[in-house]
C-alpha cells in the first residue's frame, strides 16, 4: 500500500487560505443568527486548531484533513449566510 504524502509547501498555502478565510468571517457574523454563526466558526477554529497541532508534529496528512474540515464549517456557515462575506475565493459564494 502506497503512503499517502502532502508536501509542507501545500499545507502551508492551506493553512495560510484557512487563517485568512477565519480572520474575515470572525469579523462578519449575521448578528440576527449569532448563536448558530459562533457555533459553525467554533467548530472550523477547532478544526485549524487541530491542524496546527498536527502540522506541529510533522503529521501532515491528518493536518490536511483537519484543515479542509476546518475550511469545510467556514463554506457552510457562507453559504447559508452565517457569515457575510462576499469573497469567492475564499468562499463557497458569489462576490457581489
Amino acid at each position: 500500500m502506497m503512503k499517502a504524502r502532502i508536501s509542507k509547501e501545500k499545507l502551508l498555502k492551506y493553512l495560510s487560505t484557512t487563517a485568512k478565510a477565519l480572520d474575515i468571517a470572525k469579523k462578519a457574523l449575521d448578528e440576527k443568527r449569532l448563536e448558530d454563526a459562533e457555533d459553525f466558526l467554533d467548530m472550523a477554529s477547532r478544526y485549524y486548531s487541530d491542524a496546527l497541532y498536527y502540522h506541529k508534529k510533522g503529521e501532515y496528512v491528518t493536518a490536511f484533513a483537519a484543515v479542509n474540515y476546518a475550511h469545510g464549517w467556514l463554506d457552510a456557515g457562507a453559504r447559508i449566510g452565517l457569515f457575510k462575506v462576499k469573497d469567492s475565493k475564499l468562499f463557497t459564494v458569489d462576490d457581489d
